[in-house]
């Protein structure tokens, strides 16, 4: 029943999602998705809360990564706040993305040194922070009539929840840039065998055929999870039985094949020269000045080329990660990250005030004013321009296919081994072969399954 009531949420943000058509030619205005949302039971979006001024000024601290993307958020995200709540300061800190980073908010939180308010992921992810111990019940605050309901249950714990959405719901797949497309004749692929035929026509051309920027690890990803649209296509009750431990990744030919197609890419010597070090920014730059053609890559990216390369920005397309079948092609949907207070804030009402804040009308305009639109947000009332970028309409399609959508493994099963992006860097090295991956990430799953007090495990 518990998973029969997620996919009903997952119905509500692809419902959600389908708003996007109201920014695409010939579709109806924007205003629409007003209407829209305005027919649910919930109660009408609220303007963000504003502190009345105590005696002097309060400072709390919010903690993120330093992807450029989000602490450009953040900045115009804290100055609006600040704005509206003079006797509220916020301090940012940051840290590194990927496993660095992960290992710093628990040891943060392990230590009792955690900022106030601090950025991480939904999910299954999010389960492992122990939030009953760690973080602050938001489940009774005004401010959860503004969240959508469908995103609730990736950070609720215990029956309570816990944190309250950050940026907008993201598709998982392939940043292209449509200027190599036009020039070698190609055409966006719906099956494996039709994206490695492109890349070996880019590669005949000269051209980097695929960006892989390892320099930073979680970006090394995106071929194991963006594909899980396909095991799902394949198996559809992987989940379910990979969460009890019935199923697994080396043992499951259609979720094997997400390593396998990571370690295809790599003896086809598609890469760019310096994947090994290369950063998240140099693939944001490449694909936007066409210096590759492809970077396999979260729709959150497209901000950042609003904002570094915004010349660029109708340069850049995307397409799911094409499976073995073109038939069944279809997206892999995430949630959005999101914003959690520390249990042991010193600050408890003012924290409140700037997480309110950012799931307010308010709180997206400010995201949206620094990066533009890179899609749906799950606030109600948070209205897409009308000139989203080709790469965010590029989403549309999906969702006004039956079927052509499912949600990321990991809003679906509480279970993540942290140790898959250095697997991942491995098999897109060639230092590891895919069936070896699989295997490894089978028994890294089953230490945090272990960790979790799972039953079967």
């Amino acid at each position: 029943m518990k998973k029969n009531r997620f996919f009903y949420n997952v119905i509500n943000i692809l419902c959600l999602l389908g708003l996007l058509a109201a920014c695409s030619p010939g579709a109806i205005e924007a205003p629409a998705a007003t209407e829209a949302l305005a027919t649910t039971d919930a109660p009408a979006a609220t303007d963000a809360p504003v502190a009345t001024e105590p005696a002097e000024v309060v400072t709390i601290t919010y903690y993120i990564d330093d992807n450029p993307t989000n602490v450009a958020s953040a900045e115009n995200q804290i100055a609006a706040f600040e704005a509206a709540n003079p006797g509220i300061k916020v301090e940012l800190e940051t840290h590194p993305g990927g496993s660095d980073g992960d290992n710093l908010v628990k040891t943060r939180l392990a230590t009792s040194e955690m900022s106030d308010v601090f950025r991480y992921n939904a999910g299954s992810l999010f389960q492992a922070l122990n939030p009953q111990e760690n973080l602050l019940d938001l489940t009774d605050e005004a401010f959860q009539a503004n969240i959508i309901d469908s995103f609730k249950p990736t950070v609720t714990a215990g029956g309570r929840i816990y944190g309250a959405p950050e940026e907008a719901a993201m598709g998982g797949g392939i940043l292209y840039n449509k200027k190599i497309y036009a020039e070698l004749g190609l055409s966006v692929p719906k099956s494996w065998e039709e994206f490695m035929a492109n890349n070996e026509a880019i590669k005949q051309a000269g051209k980097v055929a695929v960006i892989q920027t390892f320099g930073e690890t979680w970006t090394s990803q995106l071929f194991v999870l963006a594909d899980y649209y396909n095991v799902q296509a394949a198996v559809p009750d992987f989940a379910e039985k990979y969460t009890a431990n019935q199923a697994k990744y080396a043992t499951t030919p259609a979720a094997l094949r997400s390593f396998e197609r990571q370690e295809e890419i790599f003896k086809g010597g598609y890469l760019n020269e310096d994947y090994a070090s290369a950063q998240f920014s140099d693939g944001v730059r490449m694909v936007a000045l066409g210096e590759g053609a492809h970077y396999p890559m979260l729709t959150f990216a497209i901000g950042g080329i609003a904002q570094d390369y915004p010349d660029n920005l109708a340069d850049v397309g995307f397409f799911a990660m094409p499976g073995d079948d073109a038939a069944k092609n279809g997206l892999t949907v995430w949630m959005p990250a999101a914003v959690y207070i520390y249990k042991g804030t010193s600050h408890p009402d003012e924290a409140k005030l700037f997480v309110a804040f950012l799931a307010s009308t308010e709180g997206c305009d400010a995201r949206s004013a620094a990066n533009g639109a890179t899609g749906p947000y799950l606030i109600k009332g948070c209205e897409l321009p009308a000139d989203v970028p080709p790469a965010v309409a590029d989403l549309l399609p999906y969702f006004q296919i039956d079927g052509a959508t499912a949600p990321a493994l990991e809003f679906l099963s509480p279970i993540k081994g942290p140790s898959l992006e250095q697997i991942t860097v491995e098999v897109g090295s060639g230092i590891r072969t895919a069936a070896d991956a699989a295997a490894l990430y089978d028994l890294d799953v089953e230490k945090q399954a272990q960790q979790l007090g799972l039953p079967g495990w």
